[in-house]
């Protein structure tokens, strides 16, 4: 009988070698990694389909801001010749046709379990293995679990008084209705102006009778310049495929290894030159303007010279000057997420749009009939919380995760997420985090790195089965050293100089600590050379006795 069909004496329902929580990019290159080398798995996931952040996220305007090209899995050749890409940056439904595309290619859903949520998993010691439990009943018992939960897949929703007294219609960006939202005429208030809300007010003004924008904080947004591929273009790439991806595994952010940066700082280039680069970078659009020089992330002084040209840039499109300066931000550009964007501020030229400033006090209330700010009452007929998430660990700390002698992850990451290599957490044997924190993850194209530690996990679980070891555990030295390690390197830049969810600044009450460590290349040295070592830094332990 299948593995995945047996039942264990512990209750069980399914007893695999790997449970994989999560069917998004990476819960599926496991699903079809692990059963490549011989692994029985199950992947666990609370959506009805595949796609992780794709099958939630359908807002509006939702949209990649990598290039769909590289935002593509790479360890198929016949699966990167044979998908033809529409846009320069894919849209969420396209993206999700892309995963359903893998899903059936490789037969991956059949080791998929859907709507079910994983709510607890405990590691028993004398047998190394763990049983997963799920809000549907379903019990499953693994010698290992990875978690492939996503750096943003909790929604930060505030705790705005007044909240849930609001008579029209409260939408999160994030948790988008997949049947949709008719917003045709409909007095619309939308509160954020990160990532989520750049994409999708310039759609929504164009369905709204009135569009309000409660502001807190100006992000950096440059221009996508979204476009029809050209087909010259990807037969280009198509005819080395494997030179791009080397390319990008080479880059600090795991992509744009077709624009690499020039070598030296902004301050060293003569002013007009600077300008030049600038200029040609916003014209081509993406976040290769910041690869315009090597410092930008390093030196304030450098920085100062992009930040300005994108205020210049704000002051000449948004036509109203006092409008213009409530848009433009103010910090570091790149210390926060830098925004990609299509028409977003020419959105606030439209005469049926404002925006609201909210700095000084915030959202004062929600009443049953719109929002309170700003010392007025809008009236409004739908709220969209465009608010962001809980990032890196906020879904991975909904899971009560108990590993060896009763310590749980909750315990472990009171003070702040704790891992070695952002893959191993101390106390919790067996267990593996996909781009969890003090790893690259969203520093990076995140498909860059889920597919590296895809491929460190399968390999690390091939090494285990050949020595004949069932247990790996993070040491809780190499953990400390690691964390250290990790918030030495980001100081070292200018990440950590702004507010951001990067340090969970957006989630009241979450420790401050700087997650992603910056810089990939290294980073997947320093894990390659950890396996080469036999996997310094992890306890490996034998078989247990009988």
């Amino acid at each position: 009988m299948d593995a995945a069909q047996r039942t264990s004496r512990d209750g069980a329902d399914v007893v695999v070698d790997v449970v994989v929580v999560g069917a998004g990019f990476a819960g599926l290159y496991l699903v079809h990694r692990l059963r490549g080398v011989g692994l029985s798995v199950r992947a666990v996931e609370a959506g009805s389909g595949v796609g992780g952040t794709w099958y939630w996220n359908r807002y509006p305007g939702a949209r990649c801001d990598v290039e769909s090209l590289e935002y593509s899995y790479s360890f198929d050749e016949a699966l990167q010749q044979e998908w033809e890409w529409t846009e320069r940056y894919a849209g969420q439904p396209e993206i999700l046709r892309y995963l359903d595309h893998v899903a059936d290619r490789f037969d991956l859903r059949r080791d998929i379990t859907f709507d079910t949520r994983v709510t607890a998993a405990r590691f028993d010691e004398d047998t190394d293995r763990w049983t997963v439990r799920c809000d549907t009943g379903l019990g499953l018992s693994a010698r290992f679990v990875v978690m492939a939960t996503g750096c943003l897949s909790s929604t930060n929703r505030p705790d705005v008084p007044g909240r849930d007294t609001f008579r029209g219609g409260v939408h999160h960006t994030g948790e988008w209705p997949h049947e949709g939202v008719d917003l045709t005429g409909q007095r619309v208030g939308v509160i954020g102006t990160g990532s989520s809300a750049i994409q999708a007010i310039p759609v929504i003004a164009d369905q709204a009778a009135e569009l309000v924008v409660f502001q807190r904080t100006a992000n950096y947004s440059v221009p996508a310049r979204n476009a029809p591929l050209d087909p010259e273009h990807v037969g280009r790439v198509k005819a080395d495929y494997a030179a791009l991806r080397a390319a990008n595994r080479r880059m600090s952010a795991g992509f744009g290894g077709w624009n690499p940066p020039p070598a030296g700082g902004a301050l060293e280039a003569d002013p007009g030159d600077r300008r030049r680069v600038y200029t040609e970078r916003w014209e081509r659009g993406g976040f290769g303007f910041l690869g315009g020089y090597t410092d930008l992330l390093i030196t304030p002084e450098s920085n100062d010279t992009a930040a300005e040209f994108v205020r210049e840039r704000i002051r000449e499109i948004v036509r109203d000057p006092a409008v213009a300066e409530l848009l433009s931000p103010r910090q570091v550009i790149g210390c926060k997420r830098l925004c990609l964007d299509s028409g977003y501020f020419e959105t606030f030229n439209r005469p049926h749009v404002r925006l609201v400033d909210i700095s000084g006090s915030g959202i004062e209330e929600i009443t049953p009939a719109g929002v309170r700010a700003a010392g007025e009452e809008f009236e409004l007929d739908v709220i969209v919380f465009a608010t962001g998430f809980d990032a890196m660990t906020g879904t991975l700390l909904k899971i009560d995760l108990q590993g060896r002698d009763g310590r749980t992850l909750r315990d472990e990451w009171a003070a702040g997420p704790r891992t070695y290599l952002g893959l191993g957490v101390p106390g919790l044997p067996n267990l593996f985090i996909v781009t969890g924190p003090g790893s690259p993850s969203v520093l990076t194209n995140m498909v860059t790195s889920i597919e590296h530690h895809v491929d460190w996990i399968t390999e690390c679980l091939e090494h285990l089965r050949a020595i004949g070891c069932t247990r790996i555990e993070a040491d809780d030295r190499a953990a400390d050293a690691w964390v250290a390690y990790v918030n030495s390197v980001a100081d070292m830049t200018l990440f950590p100089t702004c507010n951001s969810w990067y340090l969970g600044a957006n989630v009241p009450g979450k420790p401050r600590v700087f997650m992603p460590l910056p810089g990939f290349t290294a980073y997947a040295d320093r894990c390659a050379a950890v396996a080469a070592s036999g996997y310094e830094g992890f306890v490996l332990g034998p078989a247990p006795a009988g």
